[in-house]
């Protein structure tokens, strides 16, 4: 008994020094991602993390939100369209961990199932890495960006920042958002979805006391998103807005 209890001790003793080894450390990078849903199906997706996360400190959080395009069954998924080609161009020093889910039935509405299951994920997110809670921001084009303004509305106090882009909703939610810090992106050519949408909205939230920053593109047509996201002001923008 003495014999093994030593070497119980040894094993024990070894397993505190032994250095930490290199497939312990969080993946950083674009990560594939599995969500098991209540019914025992599977969903995927996708989640950035800085290349410099370790798990010392807490980053922010963005969820995006892709068009109609990367639906399920798409020819793109959604990580090759809008933010993921935009953090490919600054992927070694982007600050944030960003979570891509995938529509499966083509619609971010508050009340569906994807927007719901796009939610799951990011709380999934928040729980598995070391996160800023009070720095979660909510981004989307086209059929993203009207998601955007629905989930927005619906959940008001979750988001330290809301960025839409060539979107549309409902503007008398005007008053749910207003406190809201929002940036709204369109193309005055869009003929998918009409630059009126926006306008709208912004003119909404700004009698109902908010202060919407607005960036119309000319000439620019349904793709607004590309000149959107390669902005840099746009993250540095983000990163200043923290809820309190």
């Amino acid at each position: 008994m003495r014999v093994l209890s030593a070497f119980l001790l040894c094993v024990s003793f070894f397993s505190l020094v032994a250095p930490t080894r290199a497939d312990d450390k969080p993946k950083t990078g674009f990560v594939n991602k599995t969500f098991k849903n209540a019914d025992g199906t599977t969903s995927p997706y996708v989640v950035f993390v800085p290349h410099g996360y370790d798990g010392t400190k807490e980053y922010p959080t963005v969820l995006f939100l892709h068009g109609s395009g990367e639906t399920k069954g798409g020819k793109k998924m959604p990580v090759e369209v809008g933010i993921g080609t935009a953090i490919k161009k600054r992927e070694k020093n982007f600050p944030f961990i960003v979570v891509i889910p995938q529509s499966e039935k083509r619609t971010w509405q508050a009340t569906s199932d994807d927007a719901k299951l796009a939610l799951a994920m990011l709380d999934e997110v928040q729980k598995a890495y070391k996160t800023d809670p009070k720095r979660q921001y909510l981004t989307g084009l086209s059929l993203g960006g009207f998601g955007t303004w629905s989930i927005a509305t619906a959940y008001p106090d979750r988001w330290a920042a809301i960025v839409p882009i060539c979107g549309g909703g409902n503007v008398k939610n005007a008053e749910k958002i207003k406190d809201i810090p929002t940036w709204v992106f369109h193309g005055d050519a869009d003929t998918a979805v009409k630059v009126d949408l926006s306008r709208e909205m912004v003119d909404a939230i700004k009698k109902a006391g908010g202060s919407p920053k607005y960036t119309e593109y000319p000439k620019v047509g349904h793709n607004s998103w590309d000149a959107a996201y390669d902005t840099d002001e746009l993250y540095t923008w983000l990163l200043e807005q923290k809820k309190k």
